[in-house]
């Protein structure tokens, strides 16, 4: 019964960001950028990583000068190999580790240019007193400007943070393939335990960038800073967290699965041809479980972009609504810019409000 009033406050939060997301429709589009320069950054690092590795200095030796020609004019000079053992093969794989943590640097800041954009264009509309009236024009517009001009530096370095747990993971599967054939089981026992360390710290710097990215849209300060806000604001309010977070996943799955099932039979009927009117125009397959699996994982990649958005939009109004509940009272000076349904769950309200209803 105690976590009634909280399941009341997330679906009350969750119903707020489908307003938002109706307000800002041009944040449903943001995901396609984000997919646009991951996929630069995926690109270059794949060339990156092929060129090193399929080319391989040529080596030359010269002999002394002989009269060869001369007694055999039909000799030629034919090249022997490729290779050699140099500093470039000696240290290729630590080059290619420089690499990957290259790739995961600029995917995770792009990654997070997008989580600092979509943050500030929603709480823009959180702390639009009057909505839809104090909303921006181009709150998504405005919102990736200042990003770019003035949190890049916090972007990096929240990303160098990620990347440097990403790569010793990267290093630690690296070492697990090495150390396969081997047979000491302390070995394996540590490599083990290192593994599911790391892989909860990745866990835990992803979940926390997140939300301090959400603190730098609102408030424009360092990432440490925001880092240690949004840290000790959502320990304050962890039971919220909690109920919010397994809420929000349960709907969102709900969402993706809806969409996944409905495009994967509407595919099944199509490619069968048990669909009359569309049988004519139906290819001819012979196996069409190909296409349909297809399909079925594009439409997947596509619900998970767009959902993205309104999880960072509930993410944003959650941590807009625990620092509405903590800098502000109802009074006139400092007034909540909470939704009146939020007001009334929580039955507060705003002194404003409440000389009127008088």
């Amino acid at each position: 019964i105690f976590l009634r009033k909280r399941v009341l406050i997330a679906i009350a939060l969750i119903k707020e960001a489908s307003r938002a997301v109706g307000h800002v429709m041009s944040s449903l589009f943001y995901p396609l950028l984000t997919f646009a320069l991951l996929a630069l950054v995926i690109a270059y690092w794949a060339i990156t990583a092929v060129y090193p590795s399929a080319i391989s200095p040529l080596f030359s030796q010269t002999f002394n000068t002989t009269n060869i020609t001369a007694r055999c004019p039909d000799a030629e000079c034919l090249f022997a190999f490729y290779g050699g053992e140099t500093y470039y093969h000696k240290y290729l794989i630590l080059f290619q580790f420089y690499n990957v943590f290259l790739f995961f640097w600029c995917a995770n800041f792009v990654t997070a240019l997008g989580q600092v954009t979509l943050a500030g264009a929603f709480a823009s509309y959180y702390w639009a007193f009057k909505k839809p009236d104090d909303i921006p024009a181009n709150p998504i517009c405005s919102s990736l400007g200042r990003a770019l001009r003035y949190h890049t530096g916090s972007l990096a370095f929240g990303s160098l943070i990620l990347s440097l747990v990403q790569v010793i993971r990267v290093l630690l599967e690296y070492l697990d393939q090495k150390l396969k054939a081997a047979q000491n089981r302390f070995a394996k026992f540590l490599l083990s335990c290192l593994k599911c360390c790391f892989w909860c710290l990745e866990k835990f710097i992803k979940f926390l960038n997140r939300n301090a990215y959400i603190m730098v849209a609102i408030y424009g300060k360092s990432f440490c800073t925001s880092a240690r806000d949004a840290f000790f604001l959502l320990m304050r309010n962890i039971i919220r967290v909690a109920v919010l977070d397994k809420v929000t996943d349960f709907l969102l799955f709900l969402g993706k699965l809806l969409i996944v099932g409905i495009v994967g039979i509407c595919s099944f009927f199509f490619f069968s041809g048990r669909i009359k009117a569309v049988e004519q125009t139906a290819p001819s397959l012979n196996y069409y479980w190909v296409p349909i699996l297809t399909v079925v994982v594009g439409s997947y990649l596509i619900a998970h972009g767009f959902f993205s958005v309104y999880a960072m939009c509930v993410d944003t109004l959650f941590l807009c609504f625990l620092e509405d509940l903590e800098r502000n009272d109802g009074t006139a000076e400092r007034p909540y810019f909470m939704s009146q349904n939020l007001l009334t769950i929580l039955k507060k309200s705003n002194e404003d409000q409440a000389k009127t209803v008088d």
